[in-house]
């Protein structure tokens, strides 16, 4: 019989225990780098592509939804033109990236994270929603964490 399949939350969780402490074993430098990367862009303000409505843009990818965020309108236009829509105007809000991880990641109701300039390749970043990223209700490394309603929310 072959292996069960494995979700690929478990490897958003383990992203997540990079953040917390443990002995050291090199990878210290890595967590203090990213918790320096998460404090930077909590105090930030990003800008968010919004559909019609107002609300965040986002994709699914392995189980996990993604909200877009952008450091500035040309890392906005590289992935419109990525996507092959740079002709078209793009709406956008600025978010403090506090914003994000605390009101509209839980709000959607699903395990979200945010995908910063995901157009950029190596130079775009992740939020997984992990503990230390997002709140413990909707972390998906914490029991309980379901993305806040058990799955069955806002699927925008």
């Amino acid at each position: 019989m072959g292996q069960a399949r494995r979700s690929r939350l478990y490897e958003y969780a383990e992203q997540g225990d990079a953040l917390r402490p443990e002995p050291s074993d090199g990878s210290e430098h890595r967590r203090h780098a990213f918790a320096a990367l998460l404090g930077e862009f909590r105090r930030t303000a990003v800008l968010v592509p919004v559909d019609a409505d107002g609300a965040p843009l986002a994709a699914e990818f392995s189980g996990v939804r993604w909200i877009y965020a952008f450091s500035d309108e040309g890392a906005l236009a590289r992935f419109a033109v990525a996507r092959g829509e740079g002709a078209r105007e793009w709406a956008y809000q600025r978010w403090l990236g506090a914003r994000l991880l605390d009101a509209a990641v839980p709000a959607v109701g699903v395990p979200c994270g945010v995908a910063l300039d995901c157009a950029d390749g190596v130079d775009g970043v992740v939020f997984p929603p992990v503990r230390g990223v997002v709140p413990d209700a909707v972390a998906v490394d914490v029991n309980g964490g379901d993305g806040g309603d058990g799955g069955t929310g806002d699927a925008r």
